[in-house]
């Protein structure tokens, strides 16, 4: 009667071992590093406050100003260009700030949304998030934001 020997041969266990380095050395530290996903997030956010503050700037027939830092965004309210009353967001805070390791490539230059939801500005203007290969893109004309 023959027996059937059950087992892993040597190069069996040896491949094993250096997909497992390979997995290790490239991917593991990618899932510990959660910069691309703060940034992200930080991008959607400023987009959506944007979109929010033409939209309340429409809604309430006021000047809606957006005023940036380089790790942030405030939004404030006025009857003309020179707002001064801030502006709660949809999570009640008055002013948006980025997670650590996360900001603006430059500063944004601060404008208004005018009473039509026109922005202040006579062409395009594009904010870049720090890790976030995407710019927020905002049109002249129509304030449309992308």
């Amino acid at each position: 009667m023959l027996k059937r020997m059950v087992g892993f041969t040597l190069v069996e266990l040896v491949m094993t071992m250096v997909i497992i380095g390979i997995l290790g050395a490239v991917a593991v530290p990618r899932l510990f590093d959660n910069t691309i996903f703060q940034s992200r997030g930080f991008s959607d956010q400023v987009k959506a406050s944007v979109r929010f503050a033409q939209k309340v700037a429409i809604a309430q027939h006021r000047f809606v100003c957006l005023n940036f830092t380089a790790t942030g965004l405030t939004l404030s309210l006025g009857t003309t260009n020179a707002c001064g009353t801030p502006v709660s967001m949809s999570d009640g805070s008055a002013s948006l700030n980025a997670p650590s390791g996360v900001g603006f490539v430059s500063t944004p230059a601060n404008f208004n949304f005018d009473v039509l939801g026109r922005p202040s500005f006579a062409t395009a203007q594009s904010v870049s998030i720090t890790g976030s290969n995407a710019a927020i893109t905002i049109e002249a004309e129509t304030g449309y934001v992308h």
